[in-house]
């Protein structure tokens, strides 16, 4: 019934607007591995106001689709059956039945492999879309769970949060309130890195250090929580994928240590690679590191989000 619901109720209009946000992981740690395959991970994540915009244009073929990539750094070829909108999109015409012919524009802002979540939070956005679209939105819960089998930060951009806790594979989402009055500068070293590839060097560097792998029952909430009401000098974050590239990757500690020198009042790196960032308190000193690393390094500046927009014409 759904599906032939939307079939024939789903009118669209002109052009739909989505602003795809990137993300930062303030903290990480990478937990035990699960039967699924996937690591248990606990982290802060902080949507920025920096990221790509998805533009959805109707098109009179039906079940016709256009995805139209147009990358500002970095160009990438990706094939469409590999673009993570085309799957979010094939997802969503399997679950409902949606058949209306789309053209979909994205201006790529957020480099590929970053650990900014640039795909992750373009599929969220399509999901988001759709499901305006038709106008007979699918609940939250079918939408979630199609994001998870899509990918493990999907969900974080799904639930439209400025911040929160995520845990389990990323799948499991508590808001949080996203700290205040402070700039960020990304610092991108020009290489992306390759998740599953970063997941066996840390298994490697946990495998000849004498520290056990943490379990996820070994919960750090209510530690990293309270933290974040302190001011960014005094943050105990840390990300666990940072020590084992450390000596793999040189380019991580130089970046982290120039953003310091900078006067950023704490340095880490996103996800699991390759872009690092300085949180700042002042603007100014902020604009001054992103226009001195742009001179060697990929930067951008940004605040926390704002709001989500999704706007129609």
């Amino acid at each position: 019934m759904l599906m032939q619901n939307l079939r024939q109720s789903a009118k669209i209009p002109p052009v739909l607007t989505v602003h795809a946000p990137a993300k930062l992981n303030l903290h990480l740690a990478v937990k035990n591995r699960r039967e699924d395959g996937f690591h248990n991970i606990e982290s802060i994540f902080l949507a920025l106001a920096f990221g790509d915009t998805l533009y959805f244009e109707p098109l009179a073929a039906e079940n016709h689709l256009e995805i139209c990539m147009e990358w500002e750094n970095a160009p990438m070829e990706l094939p469409v059956d590999k673009n993570i909108i085309f799957r979010a999109v094939s997802l969503f015409k399997e679950k409902t039945g949606f058949n209306q012919g789309l053209r979909i524009r994205v201006k790529k802002r957020i480099p590929a492999g970053g650990g900014l979540g640039g795909g992750s939070s373009n599929a969220a956005s399509a999901l988001l879309a759709l499901n305006k679209l038709v106008k007979k939105p699918l609940p939250h819960n079918v939408l979630a769970q199609m994001a998870v089998s899509l990918g493990s930060d999907v969900p974080f951009f799904l639930h439209e949060n400025k911040a929160a806790w995520v845990s389990g594979r990323g799948e499991f989402i508590k808001p949080i309130e996203a700290p205040k009055g402070l700039f960020f500068v990304l610092v991108n070293p020009g290489f992306s890195s390759e998740t599953a590839a970063a997941f066996r060097i840390l298994s490697e560097f946990r495998a000849q250090a004498t520290e056990k792998c943490p379990n996820a029952n070994e919960s750090e909430e209510k530690l990293m929580l309270n933290a974040l009401q302190n001011a960014p000098k005094n943050w105990p974050f840390r990300n666990d994928f940072l020590p084992a590239f450390l000596h793999r990757i040189p380019e991580y500690p130089d970046i982290i240590g120039r953003l310091k020198g900078s006067g950023a009042e704490f340095a880490g790196l996103s996800g699991a690679g390759s872009t690092c960032f300085g949180v700042f308190t002042e603007r100014k000193k902020a604009v001054q590191a992103c226009e001195a690393l742009s001179k060697t390094n990929l930067t951008f500046f940004s605040c926390a989000k704002s709001k989500t927009s999704i706007t129609m014409k």
